[in-house]
């Protein structure tokens, strides 16, 4: 048995962005021309699995009725903005979206059936800006979200952790699950003022989902040394306390130094580290139970060689990326120290961060 299945079709290039938008399929071809070129020395040990489409009551698990018939309507009538500002859709794209709920959800019964023993969703349009009226944020439908209620609804589970390492805090999956305990939302993400608005360490949950909403929001430039830190001493230990039955984890690669839409300044080498990290802490808390969901990652070069390191990983056939490492000015670092000081004085009162 292979140990590690990407879901994949080349459907997802149906979704046309136009001219110079950044989440275009030139991003997946990046990674399927890197996963090409090392698949006879992994195939064994990693394999292709072709997603199925998601029906509308799926969708439903998480968006409106209203809504899902709005991007069918925009779709039909030839594409458009979906917002006001950058999501963008084709005719095809409300059939690829499908395909995109479809294969994050083919990825998580492969791995509850222990078919494989993790999983990477490789699917576009991206989906944790998505809530349950609105598109925003180059997102269609939330397909990490549509996950974690379908495991909650249909596979009985109790508690499942989403843990959002994109360089965008996710607003539309903070939403969804706002007032559940049976959903912990983890982000760390760049400052949010500027987009999307959301994610402040003060967001903390409401009701029954007091205390399960976890923000870590970093100062633009932040880098390696501080982000580490903030897996080490503030996401590692949550995630511990909390036991988590299955890992669902939106894999944005946005967070990369040379990336043209986010603003941290993480080296490849800190993200392989980051998503090593995901991995073993998900072999301790919920039997291995991870799949990986892409959301960002905009620098085609890099996205390619990120993913392919990943799934290399995943797959136990670990592979070296880049080692540089970014040069941080002494204030970036005082102001990551600060920030991630003021998020543990805030969720000190719900995890014990000693």
């Amino acid at each position: 048995m292979s140990n590690t299945a990407v879901v994949f079709s080349p459907v997802y290039y149906k979704h046309n962005t136009g001219r110079s938008h950044p989440e275009s399929a030139e991003r997946l071809r990046a990674i399927v021309d890197q996963l090409s070129k090392v698949k006879s020395g992994g195939i064994d040990k990693w394999q292709m699995v072709q997603p199925e489409k998601a029906c509308i009551e799926d969708v439903e698990l998480v968006h409106a009725a209203e809504y899902i018939k709005l991007v069918q309507a925009v779709c039909r009538s030839g594409g458009g903005l979906l917002d006001l500002q950058d999501t963008v859709v084709s005719p095809e794209s409300f059939d690829t979206a499908l395909y995109a709920v479809g294969g994050t959800l083919k990825a998580v019964d492969l791995v509850m059936k222990k078919t494989y023993k993790n999983a990477f969703a490789l699917v576009r349009p991206p989906g944790h800006h998505a809530d349950r009226f609105r598109a925003c944020g180059f997102c269609v439908f939330n397909n990490i979200a549509i996950a974690a209620e379908h495991l909650l609804n249909r596979s009985g589970l109790r508690r499942v952790l989403i843990l959002d390492v994109d360089a965008h805090h996710g607003n539309g999956t903070q939403l969804t699950f706002y007032r559940t305990s049976s959903v912990l939302y983890l982000s760390l993400h760049e400052d949010p003022y500027d987009f999307p608005g959301t994610g402040f360490a003060d967001e903390i949950g409401e009701g029954e989902g007091l205390g399960y909403n976890v923000n870590i929001p970093l100062p633009y430039r932040t880098g390696d040394q501080t982000y580490l830190r903030a897996m080490r001493e503030i996401v590692e230990p949550i995630v511990r306390q909390y036991e988590p039955e299955f890992m669902l984890v939106s894999a944005g690669f946005d967070g990369y130094y040379a990336d043209p839409v986010g603003n941290l300044s993480l080296s490849a080498s800190c993200i392989q580290k980051v998503y090593e990290k995901m991995g073993a802490l998900a072999s301790k808390v919920c039997q291995g139970r991870l799949v990986y969901v892409l959301e960002g990652g905009y620098n085609v070069t890099a996205v390619g060689r990120l993913v392919r390191a990943t799934i290399a990983e995943m797959s136990g056939s670990p592979c070296i990326v880049k080692k540089k490492v970014t040069t941080l000015s002494n204030n970036a670092m005082s102001q990551g120290k600060k920030a991630m000081d003021a998020v543990r004085r805030i969720q000190s009162a719900y995890w014990n961060l000693a």
